[in-house]
């Protein structure tokens, strides 16, 4: 099975599912038999990557640009490229698109006070009492996209249904192929 390759940016606050929902998009497109898929989650990248790289501003942009980088030589090579990245400047994530072209923005949206619920870490609870620096949405800003080519709200959508979504729109832009039986879209809750 010949088709494009494309990079599908999931971008939101930390908890907001972005992690999740790669991995369960992941499995789905798999289980169609596409298996020119890489997943690449930005701590994972972090720690293997970006390792050299602090919270500053610019250590933050350069951390996407890599990210970028790599999703643009697989994205090129036929590779459904999956990130998982908080990214949380819209100067950056404009250069991903700009740099990649075949490029699907996925504004992962929820609101503080569920990230704040769900949050088995404990990191926005520390940040929140001033105890965690440089923390995206609250020490530090986070750039909604303006206008993200799919917005999923992880507070009123199950993640099966957030995939499913995503899938829809990845088939209209013609993407993947219209492999996914539309029943099974339907049963989704």
């Amino acid at each position: 099975m010949s088709f494009k390759g494309v990079t599908i940016w999931l971008t939101g606050l930390p908890s907001a599912g972005k992690t999740t929902l790669a991995h369960l998009l992941g499995n789905k497109i798999r289980e169609e038999g596409i298996t020119r898929l890489e997943i690449l989650d930005g701590d994972v990248v972090r720690m293997n990557l970006c390792r050299d790289l602090g919270f500053s501003r610019e250590d933050r942009m350069t951390n996407i640009r890599r990210i970028a980088f790599v999703s643009q030589l697989l994205t090129r090579q036929g590779v459904i490229v999956i990130v998982a990245a908080i990214s949380p400047y819209r100067e950056s994530r404009d250069h991903a698109r700009e740099t990649i072209k075949d490029f699907v923005e996925v504004f992962v949206k929820c609101p503080l006070d569920v990230l704040v619920e769900r949050d088995v870490k404990g990191l926005y609870k520390k940040a929140l009492a001033g105890n965690l620096p440089h923390f995206t949405g609250v020490s530090d800003p986070y750039e909604e996209p303006l206008h993200p080519d799919i917005q999923i709200e992880t507070d009123r959508e199950t993640p099966e249904a957030s995939a499913m979504k995503i899938l829809d729109v990845l088939e209209k832009l013609g993407y993947l192929p219209e492999t996914l039986s539309r029943e099974k879209r339907k049963s989704a809750p």
